[in-house]
């Protein structure tokens, strides 16, 4: 699907390994506005937990790299919230919590009220100071909402 290898310094999950997180933070690129066909078999790989709704109330956010503007940033958002409501997972949007970054308009930034998310053109853009900002607040706000519900 040319897309790269995976690095041997980064950790592989396993489907199984789901049911020990309180909540989850779900990347993924997108390809015509859905999450990449291997991110989809992962999720296809899940029934198991699924048969017992292991992760149902679980929270879960979704953040997404896309080609260019009209890459489908919330489309695939809103497209893999169905992987989450299968699973009885807690979909947890960022809205516009993240405060004046969300309307920042004098640089390119990716993400939306869905989610962080970057355009990496090619390949070769990287994300922006911005956009990690949003990433990390993100991770932040979803850890929270973990942490809410769990107590």
């Amino acid at each position: 699907m040319k897309a790269p290898s995976k690095a041997d310094d980064v950790p592989e999950i396993k489907p199984e390994q789901l049911s020990e997180a309180d909540g989850f933070v779900f990347g993924f690129p997108s390809r015509f506005g859905v999450m990449a066909a291997q991110c989809k078999a992962f999720f296809e790989a899940t029934h198991q937990l699924w048969e017992k709704q292991a992760l149902a109330g679980k929270p879960a956010g979704i953040f997404w790299s896309t080609g260019f503007h009209g890459g489908g940033q919330e489309l695939t958002a809103l497209t893999a919230v169905t992987q989450l409501a299968h699973h009885g997972m807690i979909y947890v949007p960022i809205g516009y919590t993240f405060g004046s970054g969300m309307f920042e308009m004098n640089e390119v930034k990716g993400g939306s009220p869905y989610g962080a998310g970057t355009y990496a053109a090619d390949g070769s853009r990287e994300p922006t100071e911005l956009e990690l900002k949003q990433a990390f607040y993100q991770g932040k706000y979803v850890a929270e909402m973990a942490k809410k519900l769990k107590h």
